[in-house]
């Protein structure tokens, strides 16, 4: 029997920018169903690993892969597995959210009428379908949301990359968000990292991940968690082993 491979390892990963080191040999997976948690204060190295599983930023050192396919050595075949939600919203909000979704279709190279068919179902799985001919600045943040979330997963990836995504949202949009994701990581069977500070949304997640100063300090369940640290919830584990380097 074949095992699948993960949706995603980090081995080593390293990054400075001058005397800065912002990520100081960060390993981690994320397995196909699974819902990771990247937990960390701000300044802990969250968004500077996105950047490098993203293709923005290149690594100084050690290895990404996405579901078996190397960041460094054959970006395309990552990258096209890869599906991001932003921290900063990336719809361009002139068009409609049809057209938003077709633009992200063809980047892809979708085909049109399949690319039309997957889109439809999308806007009516997510609610939208009443607002596919609104122009995407009419939409509410937590609908704006949607639509970006809709649109990381038209190309049907194998990991999804999630930046932040609920800053601006107020508590019922965030928890509607975090439910979605949850529901597709069963459904689709899509690996999920998600990167937050919000110990709420981590709690979520099948594994919590501690990130800070660029250092994994915990990689494993929450309860673990609480346990190691001895206290009764997540926020407090977090605090007490980030809350001296803050």
């Amino acid at each position: 029997m074949t095992t699948a491979a993960p949706a995603l390892v980090c081995r080593q990963v390293k990054k400075s920018f001058g005397p800065v080191h912002a990520l100081g040999g960060v390993s981690l997976q994320v397995a196909p169903g699974e819902m990771v948690a990247l937990l960390g204060p701000n300044g802990a190295g969250k968004s500077t690993l996105f950047q490098i599983l993203t293709g923005l930023f290149v690594a100084d050192a050690g290895e990404v892969e996405v579901l078996g396919a190397d960041m460094r050595r054959n970006p395309v075949a990552a990258l096209a597995r890869l599906g991001v939600v932003f921290q900063q919203m990336a719809l361009d909000l002139n068009l409609s959210v049809r057209a938003n979704l077709r633009f992200h279709a063809d980047l892809h190279g979708l085909p049109r009428r399949s690319a039309h068919l997957r889109i439809d179902a999308m806007l009516a799985h997510f609610g939208l379908a009443d607002q596919a001919s609104a122009p995407a600045r009419s939409l509410s943040g937590g609908n704006r949301r949607k639509v970006e979330l809709l649109r990381a997963l038209l190309h049907e990836p194998a990991l999804l990359l999630m930046d932040e995504a609920t800053v601006g949202l107020d508590p019922a949009s965030r928890n509607r968000l975090v439910d979605e994701v949850v529901a597709l990581t069963a459904s689709r069977g899509i690996g999920v990292l998600w990167a937050t500070h919000l110990v709420a949304e981590a709690e979520r997640a099948h594994r919590v991940v501690v990130l800070d100063k660029g250092l994994v300090l915990f990689d494993g369940a929450a309860a673990d968690l609480c346990l190691q640290q001895g206290q009764s919830s997540l926020e407090a584990a977090f605090l007490q082993l980030t809350g001296a380097r803050q």
